[in-house]
């Protein structure tokens, strides 16, 4: 049987009480490949082991957010590990040329596909007067 790579880490405190501090989530940046199509752009992130559950994309004030938390698919407990998942987070600016209503995003088999279509352009036009 494999022996576990993490020692276990002394305690800072005399006696062996550790001092209770909030849990820590640790998040990787996840690898993105961003596409521009002349109907607006496509985000596409490889995102490994989240599921729809454990997902946010969310838009607030003109910042795209992509959070998730992932989870190994294999139940049990693990007898050896050679590699842990980890939590995701990413963000982006968007700019005016989004339109942030039609936002819509597909996850598949870990990889998030995000399109953020362009906002129709303002044309111009001429505007009719009235004769009062």
């Amino acid at each position: 049987m494999a022996e576990p790579t993490v020692a276990p880490t002394p305690s800072p405190q005399p006696g062996g009480a550790r001092e209770g501090t909030r849990h820590q989530e640790h998040y990787s940046t996840p690898a993105v490949d961003i596409y521009e199509t002349p109907e607006g752009l496509t985000v596409v992130a490889d995102l490994p082991g989240v599921t729809h559950d454990t997902l946010e994309v969310r838009v607030d004030h003109n910042v795209l957010t992509l959070r998730g938390l992932a989870h190994h698919v294999a139940t049990g407990d693990p007898v050896y590990r050679e590699y842990a998942l980890v939590n995701f987070f990413r963000q982006f600016e968007l700019g005016e040329q989004i339109d942030q209503s039609r936002i819509a995003a597909e996850l598949k088999q870990g990889v998030l596909t995000v399109q953020l279509p362009k906002a129709p352009a303002v044309q111009p036009r001429t505007i009719a007067v009235r004769v009062a």
